[in-house]
């Protein structure tokens, strides 16, 4: 048996690699942890799902101190935003979280923590500042980066991504966004909020691509009302530096070229995996456009090493790298032969209404062949949120053949935290039945999760079946307000 310097060496120090690195450490094996940046947390802390829900927030108590008057309270003359404290606001909550994400922490777990470029020289054994470093089994948690497109001119054009927008001198007085998936729709309306004229240009007819169109419209309709402009089924054909603008020309569908400018460019057009420079090749690693290839068990084709996250090429979410990471755990550490399962991965856009997602969607089921049917609860008509001035939105069920809960889909307040009891209830495989019968506490959003299930219950136990037996069975003597009643 070869004598390695590490059980488990670990290339990344985001969330999957993270999780890999406490799991493995605490297990009692010895593990190596290489991180490229400076300091632990990857994209998600640093550039992704912290720094951007920071943001969000803010922009959200500034939309609402400009709407008190609608909530009955006087009307407040709201100063110009100074980016630089939000942006120092922002800088806070990551330097706390940084904390737990700390090289001091995970040495105190009993992972050794090294910083560098690490470049593999054989299958077992990577070069890192000079010095060599081996182990029985490797993880590549490298994440993504954001993609720039080929777009004549991007190259000559300064533009910014998510690497660099939460960390901006100034507001823009405003911003062409290239790409209207969940990054961009996120960014764009956050930003809009602050004071910064927002255009947004996606190639599809609608944006956040991947969810039902009636839901992702929703989104788009309240982005549109707060004066975000969108050009949909457009494609971008050149960008250019005009003085103190850029410029941007796209064609739409029709042949037409319209040429748009504004102070700054977001590119948001999808991410690429952080392969390079790791000589993957030199090892025979097979890779693919989309990231590493990897089996169920998320096993590269050197079965000894794994790949999880981003760089996969699989969902990119935090908690799926998180998730992919505890996979990767079971199946190194204490060689349970674990298979990954995405059926019911949750995932959430955090534009307000937030749009968040379970299981199949119409659009998914559709391409499965599935035959479905689809129940509906608007947030109009529930009363907290009625207290709340929040009535745009509404969950969508969808129920297989087998009258089966197959997918959720929540377009409202709060729509994220909502989703958590359908993860249980899908998960934990709970009866619609036991659901619609729960009893939630009164007024609360959450009631419309209820609703929902109850909703499908409603035509079978008010059916005219039901009615006749009970007629029979208990002579119920029928209505005694308004047209047919009758009298035994």
């Amino acid at each position: 048996m070869s004598n390695y310097d590490f059980d488990i060496g670990v290339i990344g120090g985001g969330s999957g690699g993270l999780t890999v690195t406490s799991g493995a450490a605490q297990l009692g094996a010895k593990t190596l942890l290489i991180e490229k940046e400076e300091k632990l947390g990857g994209d998600c802390l640093h550039f992704g799902c912290v720094p951007s829900k920071t943001l969000i927030k803010t922009s959200h108590v500034y939309h609402m101190m400009k709407k008190a008057k609608e909530f009955g309270l006087p009307e407040v003359a709201v100063p110009p935003v100074d980016f630089k404290q939000v942006s120092n606001r922002i800088k806070s909550v990551i330097d706390v979280i940084q904390k737990h994400d700390s090289e001091e922490r995970f040495c105190s777990l009993g992972a050794k923590v090294e910083f560098g470029d690490p470049i593999f020289s054989d299958e077992h054994t990577v070069k890192l500042n000079g010095t060599t470093y081996s182990a029985k089994t490797w993880v590549i948690a490298t994440g993504s980066s954001p993609v720039a497109p080929p777009i004549e001119g991007l190259d000559q054009t300064d533009y910014i991504t998510n690497k660099e927008i939460f960390y901006l001198d100034h507001l823009p007085k405003s911003m062409i966004v290239l790409g209207g998936g969940p990054i961009g729709t996120e960014m764009g309306q956050a930003f809009n909020r602050l004071g910064t004229k927002i255009t947004i240009i996606d190639r599809a007819d609608q944006i956040l691509g991947k969810e039902d169109k009636d839901m992702a419209d929703g989104v788009m309709k309240v982005m549109m009302s707060e004066g975000v402009m969108f050009y949909l089924g457009a494609a971008i054909q050149a960008t250019k530096d005009v003085g103190n603008e850029k410029e941007v020309s796209i064609i739409d569908n029709n042949g037409k070229t319209t040429r748009l400018r504004a102070e700054t460019i977001l590119v948001a057009m999808g991410r690429s995996p952080n392969t390079a420079g790791l000589g993957l090749e030199d090892i025979g690693l097979k890779t693919a456009r989309s990231g590493i290839k990897v089996d169920k068990r998320l096993r590269t084709n050197h079965k000894h090493i794994y790949a999880a996250g981003d760089v996969n090429g699989g969902y990119q979410f935090t908690h799926a790298a998180g998730y992919e990471g505890g996979i990767v755990i079971s199946n190194a550490i204490f060689r349970i032969p674990r298979k990954t399962d995405y059926t019911y991965l949750p995932w959430c856009t955090y534009t307000d209404p937030e749009l968040a997602s379970i299981g199949m969607n119409e659009k998914a089921a559709r391409k499965a062949g599935i035959d479905y049917s689809v129940w509906t609860e608007a947030f109009k008509d529930n009363d907290r949120s009625l207290a709340e001035s929040e009535k745009v939105g509404q969950i969508k069920m969808i129920l297989d053949e087998k009258e089966k809960p197959i997918g959720v889909q929540i377009l409202g307040p709060h729509a994220g935290d909502l989703l958590g009891e359908w993860v249980a209830a899908l998960n934990g495989k709970v009866k619609l039945s036991t659901l619609a019968s729960a009893v939630h506490p009164y007024p609360t959003i959450g009631e419309i999760n209820k609703k929902v299930a109850g909703t499908f219950f409603s035509p079978k136990i008010f059916s005219d079946k039901v009615k006749k037996g009970l007629k029979f069975f208990f002579h119920l003597r029928g209505r005694a307000c308004g047209t047919d009643m009758t009298e035994e």
